[in-house]
């Protein structure tokens, strides 16, 4: 797995400049990324702020090899055995197995959430420190968990904690955004994507955001003037 180092710059600078500064940055850095950056249009990479953590992780062990939709319909079920919409982990372990298999858990994710809220409950996973750890610590606390893995972890770090230097090897959709730019042969190993992406490095995960949205640009033909 690649092990990224938290950035300083994201606990230091407002978080709308150094997004200006990322995209200037990977601009430079990259002309592959810049025609990427200029098609695609402005940077709206970020951490969501809804909810809460413990939240954010049980919706990411709902949606494991489902829909966005099919995830969406059992986690407003789940809320609704629960009886709030901010659960907290005693809440999650006061559910029992039937009800939730009916809500369209499996029996497999039923034990990962209780396993999530267990490690809260008992300290093991400290929910309101995660946003002062490095993006390593915040991985290995994360993946101490059954059913997350580094994929969920760092997605967690992407997209709830914002931050700005994850590279994704793990993910389909980058693979595909790598081979498709940069015009490979074959899905690239994770070696190779990372020596493309080290001078994009402290922001990678803009770069990764980019490399999503590219999926949904038309093809240049390069064989035409």
């Amino acid at each position: 797995m690649t092990k990224a180092k938290s950035s300083a710059k994201s606990k230091l600078i407002p978080h709308a400049l150094w997004q200006r500064e990322a995209v200037r940055h990977l601009k430079k850095a990259d002309p592959v990324l810049a025609s990427i950056i200029e098609r695609v249009g402005p940077n709206r990479f970020g951490g969501r702020v809804a909810g809460s953590h413990l939240d954010a992780l049980v919706r990411s062990i709902v949606s494991q090899q489902l829909s966005t939709s099919a995830a969406a319909t059992i986690h407003a079920r789940l809320l609704t055995l629960v009886g709030v919409a901010n659960p907290l982990p005693a809440d999650w372990l006061s559910l029992n197995d039937p009800d939730m298999r009916a809500a369209g858990l499996s029996r497999q994710k039923i034990a990962y959430i209780r396993d999530l809220a267990r490690h809260v409950k008992d300290g093991e996973l400290p929910m309101d420190e995660l946003h002062l750890m490095s993006d390593d610590e915040v991985i290995g606390a994360l993946t101490s968990v059954k059913g997350i893995g580094v994929w969920t972890a760092q997605m967690f770090l992407m997209f709830r904690l914002g931050r700005p230097d994850i590279l994704p090897v793990l993910d389909l959709g980058i693979r595909n955004a790598f081979r498709r730019a940069y015009k490979l042969r074959k899905d690239p190993t994770a070696k190779r994507m990372q020596g493309i992406a080290k001078s994009w490095a402290p922001y990678r995960s803009v770069a990764s955001w980019y490399l999503w949205q590219s999926l949904e640009l038309p093809l240049i033909d390069s064989t035409r003037g």
